[in-house]
């Protein structure tokens, strides 16, 4: 059962380290600007993107599997059709509580497993819209 009600919402935004998977280096793109709204408001923001070293003036990681630091959110900005593959690399982690597929992306069957995994999923939310609605 998918996360939606504010009082969930509010206990993953009070969590600290977010992994953008799909982070853009192009200004003006969601999966740019959102990280950077998320760094600004004091979020450790870990990009993940196999095309960059640095975003947002961060250490860029190719996969989840390369990120050394503990990641409490997976926020998704990839198509829909990726996230079965996300979703594997976010239960070969023993941290990342909470995976975050981004305004537009779902995928039911993909939620589900990480949710049998004991996983927290929202899908179909943009994280800077929630945050700036109840924090």
């Amino acid at each position: 059962m998918p996360l939606e009600t504010d009082d969930e919402l509010r206990e993953i935004l009070a969590l600290d380290t977010i992994a953008v998977v799909g982070c853009s280096t192009t200004p003006g793109k969601a999966a740019h600007d959102i990280p950077q709204y998320l760094l600004d408001h004091g979020y450790d923001v870990i990009p993940v993107n196999p095309f960059a070293d640095e975003i947002l003036g961060r250490e860029a990681y190719d996969s989840l599997a390369d990120v050394p630091d503990d990641i409490d959110i997976v926020d998704v900005f990839r198509p829909s059709e990726e996230a079965p593959d996300i979703v594997d690399a976010v239960l070969e982690r023993d941290d990342a509580g909470v995976v975050w597929f981004q305004l537009g992306i779902r995928n039911d069957e993909a939620a589900a497993r990480a949710e049998d995994a004991g996983k927290r999923v929202v899908q179909d939310k943009c994280i800077k819209v929630e945050h700036q609605r109840l924090v």
